[in-house]
């Protein structure tokens, strides 16, 4: 405890019990600590010729706000770590934080016990990084979430935001993970140049490669003329790669070498194009599995799984559905130009106590539906009950629901060729379980299907021949 006692802290925060928690806490574990009310009395004590070993600060308080003190503060003192304590854990509250040089964001309520732990890691640091310069950000639909799990997730977001490095965003269907690639690009340095989106699986085959890096005029039947594809439009961006599973085996492979080398051709060209982008990738199915099966590329998946993150589903966050859904209600009565529905306590229990396979994307299609159906501004349990009935019937089993989920969303969407991707799909998972299940024999994967061998081995190679045995 004695190395402890030379390593003072700062607490700086309005709140005079959190003060009081925090100090204790601190002084227990051997630390000295001084706390503050406000950061003008950090200022005075800076004057003063004193300085801390560690600075812990709040955001938002009276006077100057935490994220403007600590910009001026780590510029002063950029060896010095701070340690960001906050109610506020949005994505821009953590990615401004992060930017102005915080070493670590807790939220509030915190842990003491994590919080000493954060402390304990930011006095062992070496860390002496000056702090990029502060850019205005662009505004964007705003990440909803209180719970643990969400939490979390935006101190990971605002970390991740502040580097190239790319990122793969993995959550079951619905769960947003286009709305948080999104915060992440504005929340980074490249939030000046352009953000691109482009969902792999609803782009046919043969064409994803013309809509990934464009091709020259003459390149194939029907190219009249040179066209741009995405990875030159994201050119200082960031591109993003919705349900990155889903890619031909080909087209892996050359994502592999712009990812690699930072340059590519044209389809049909011998110009090198040069490209600066980073990629954000993202998907529901589980990739490391894929890799095993030999349906998509280890070394891609290095590539993109540089940073990770793990969006949570509707189910594990139901404490933030009354914000969400109140969240959802307002913005579909603003574009409708109706008045705003509100659900009542009866219909809130009904919504917390079903599971949502289909998570926030369901929740937000419920919305709109009784936005537009419902009579009263009061939604009540019979409302929500018609309305939950329509979209998943409850005498579907649980496969029937999500197909009807995912229909939903893709006429409503327009999907390209909705139906023969869904079929191509069920026979897909079908043939590969049947296999999996018959060690590879075709001829016993085809008679559990109900199929005979030469229709099997046909339609396997209309998809992804797999190594098979008799």
């Amino acid at each position: 405890m004695t190395e402890m006692a030379d390593q003072d802290i700062w607490v700086v925060d309005d709140e005079q019990a959190v003060r009081f928690v925090l100090s204790t806490t601190l002084a227990d574990a051997g630390y000295k600590v001084e706390s503050f009310s406000q950061t003008a009395e950090v200022e005075r004590a800076l004057t003063e010729g004193r300085s801390p070993r560690l600075l812990l600060t709040d955001v938002r308080m009276p006077g100057e706000d935490g994220l403007s003190f600590l910009a001026r503060f780590k510029t002063a003192h950029a060896d010095i770590p701070v340690i960001v304590v906050s109610a506020f854990t949005d994505v821009k509250s953590t990615a401004s934080a992060f930017r102005s040089g915080a070493y670590d964001f807790i939220s509030k309520p915190f842990d003491l016990d994590e919080a000493l732990r954060v402390v304990e890691r930011a006095l062992g640091s070496t860390r002496d990084e000056t702090p990029p310069e502060a850019q205005e950000t662009v505004d964007v639909p705003q990440l909803i979430g209180k719970a643990p799990a969400m939490q979390a997730l935006f101190r990971t977001l605002g970390r991740a935001a502040q580097t190239a490095m790319s990122v793969l965003i993995t959550g079951e269907t619905g769960t947003g993970k286009e709305l948080i690639a999104r915060a992440l690009h504005h929340e980074s340095p490249r939030a000046r140049a352009p953000f691109i989106a482009l969902n792999t699986a609803a782009i046919p085959a043969e064409l994803l490669e013309s809509e990934l890096f464009g091709h020259e005029a003459g390149a194939f039947t029907g190219a009249q003329q040179k066209r741009i594809g995405r990875f030159e439009q994201a050119n200082g961006g960031t591109l993003f790669l919705d349900e990155i599973g889903d890619m031909p085996a080909a087209l892996q492979t050359r994502l592999l070498r712009v990812l690699s080398e930072g340059e590519f051709f044209r389809v049909g060209g011998r110009e090198l194009i040069g490209v600066d982008v980073r990629i954000i990738a993202a998907t529901h199915q589980p990739l490391e599995r894929l890799v095993q099966e030999g349906r998509f590329r280890a070394d891609l998946l290095h590539r993109l799984d540089v940073i990770r993150v793990v969006v949570p589903p509707l189910r594990e966050r139901k404490s933030d559905l009354p914000e969400l859904a109140d969240a959802f209600l307002a913005a579909c009565a603003a574009t409708m130009g109706v008045r705003k529905k509100q659900f009542d306590r009866g219909a809130l229990k009904r919504l917390q106590a079903y599971d949502w396979p289909g998570n926030v994307r369901e929740l937000e299609n419920l919305c709109w539906r009784v936005t537009a159906l419902a009579a009263s501004d009061q939604i009540g349990v019979h409302e929500v009950d018609a309305v939950m009935h329509r979209q998943t019937p409850a005498t579907g089993s649980a496969w029937e629901n999500a197909l009807a989920l995912w229909a939903s969303e893709a006429l409503r969407e327009g999907l390209s060729s909705p139906h023969a991707q869904a079929r191509a799909k069920l026979d897909d998972i079908l043939m590969q379980e049947a296999l999996r299940l018959t060690g590879g024999n075709r001829s016993e994967a085809a008679q559990r299907l109900g199929l005979g061998r030469n229709t099997l081995t046909r339609k396997l190679g209309s998809l992804r021949p797999p190594s098979s045995s008799d």
